[in-house]
Formats: structure tokens, C-alpha cells, sequence
């Protein structure tokens, strides 16, 4: 029945879309439309299932594996293959159909990404302003919003926060985020149900101000990345407190629906997060 509801309201939710987003011929977005009818939905127990490489998915499924870094890589139903900052390399040696990138490093996008993936989303505009990305690929709907990002000064526009929705979840990866999210960027973001946070601490946003993200966000489950420091992740857990439920997996890839989310926000470590055997199991 609240997955029902949950239906019904998504589906109500299309009717409240501005009229400039339909005028612009853009796909829709879900994520953004229940955002503004739901507050605090109430979701079922966790149940996490762990499949093997390659297995297939439900339609309302989504598989989420760690590829190094602040690579993610996010799979559909329908088969598409989504790397998150692609430096063109993964562990996964299948070819990514999407791949998103940013440009703080070297480590987070390639200049030279193989011709053969199908559609490569840059974080940033190289000609000049905010990138603008709002694309359904497949089984995926894919948009962006634009935060600034610090070199040997603050260049505006020059990250971006990737947003893809996908069987019915909304997955938020946030990029290499330098400073606090603004009453804008959060109504542009809307509703996270995953969201793929940087935890070094110092490179991008300190521990503290990630944590008024999250508790601002109050996604069901957060994925590390970044970890870079050796005391990154564990300073990160300290500050989340018992506020998040911490689970380890065995198996690098994470089967989500919306049916399997947490009812308490639940930081997830896959296998390659983290170097240290306390988190990685």
C-alpha cells in the first residue's frame, strides 16, 4: 500500500511541473516533482541484496557498484551502464553507455574518453557558463546542477551535481563539492533517495559541513567516495554519530528498489572504499 502511495503520488507529481520546463521540451523529472509533495516518506525495512556481476535486474531495480575514487558505477534494468566522474578507467571491465565527469582533477574526467561510449556528460561547460543537462538515456534520466569549484581561485559553475533517476529512485552524486549547497541548488536538486558524498575532510567540503548536507538532504542511503586520507572515513562516521546506521558488504555490487530503502538513513561501505579491514569487508 505506501508503495502504491508512493506511486500515486509520483504520478500526481508530473502535474505540478512548470509550464517553462514542459515549454522547453525537457523530459520530466520525477525526483523534483515528488520533492515538492512529499516531505518525510515513511519506507519499509532495509534489505540489501548482493548479486553477482552481471545478473539481471528487476524494473524497479538499480545495482550500484564502486569502481575506485569517486567513480560509481550505476546500472539499469534496461541495460544502461552509468560511470560518475569517469577518468576512464573502472574496475569493471564492461564499457560504461553514460559516463558524467568533472574537471577539479585529472582524477575525476578524461579528455580522451573511448568513442565508443554513446554519451559522455561533462560537469562543465567548455565553452563558457553552466553546463545544462537535463537527457533520458534509455531507462535513465539524467540532469545536472552546477556548483563552484576551487582552483587557484573559485571558478563558477565549474562542478556539477549529477542527478539520475532510474526505477523510481532518485540518485544524487555530488561531484567535487567545494562549498555549501545554496536555497537554490537544493530546490534545483530536490529529492535524494542515494547520495554519493566526497569524505576527505579537507580537499572538498570539511566533515561538518557535509553532515548539515546530509541532515538536510536526509537521504535513506549514503555512499562514501573520496576517502583520499587515512583518517578520512572514520573522522566522517564520527561526525554522522548514531543518527546513520553503517553496513558493510562483501560483494561490490548493491541491488536497491524503492521498496528495499532503509527506514534509517544508512551510510553503505562497498568492498574498495576504504583500505582499512574494519570497513571493507
Amino acid at each position: 500500500m505506501k508503495y502504491l502511495l508512493k506511486s500515486l503520488i509520483v504520478m500526481a507529481g508530473f502535474a505540478v511541473l512548470s509550464g517553462a520546463a514542459l515549454a522547453a521540451d525537457r523530459p520530466p523529472s520525477t525526483c523534483l516533482a515528488v520533492a515538492e509533495n512529499i516531505r518525510s516518506p515513511e519506507l519499509p525495512n532495509v534489505h540489501f541484496a548482493s548479486v553477482t556481476l552481471g545478473a539481471s535486474l528487476d524494473k524497479y531495480e538499480v545495482a550500484i557498484s564502486y569502481q575506485g575514487h569517486s567513480t560509481y558505477l550505476i546500472e539499469s534494468a534496461g541495460g544502461e551502464r552509468v560511470a560518475t566522474d569517469y577518468a576512464g578507467w573502472m574496475a569493471d571491465p564492461r564499457l560504461p553507455t553514460i559516463v558524467t565527469m568533472n574537471q577539479a582533477h585529472s582524477s575525476h574526467f578524461t579528455s580522451f574518453p573511448d568513442p565508443k561510449i554513446p554519451n559522455v556528460l561533462r560537469g562543465w561547460n567548455p565553452e563558457g557558463g553552466p553546463a545544462d543537462h537535463q537527457v533520458e538515456i534509455g531507462d535513465v534520466l539524467v540532469r545536472n546542477v552546477t556548483t563552484d569549484i576551487l582552483r587557484f581561485n573559485m571558478i563558477p559553475d565549474g562542478n556539477s551535481i549529477f542527478i539520475f533517476e532510474v526505477a523510481g529512485l532518485c540518485i544524487g552524486h555530488l561531484g567535487h563539492l567545494h562549498h555549501k549547497l545554496s536555497e537554490s541548488q537544493y530546490a534545483k536538486i530536490g529529492r535524494l533517495d542515494v547520495v554519493m558524498v566526497p569524505v576527505d575532510g579537507g580537499l572538498t567540503l570539511a566533515h561538518s559541513s557535509v553532515n548539515e548536507l546530509l541532515e538536510r538532504m536526509r537521504s535513506s542511503v549514503v555512499l562514501p567516495m573520496h576517502v583520499r586520507f587515512s583518517g578520512a572515513l572514520p573522522g566522517f562516521l564520527s561526525y554522522l554519530g548514531d543518527r546513520f546506521a553503517v553496513k558493510t558488504l562483501r560483494k561490490n555490487r548493491l541491488v536497491l528498489s524503492l521498496k528495499t530503502l532503509p527506514k534509517q538513513p544508512t551510510v553503505i561501505l562497498l568492498p574498495g572504499v576504504s583500505s582499512f579491514p574494519q570497513y571493507d569487508e
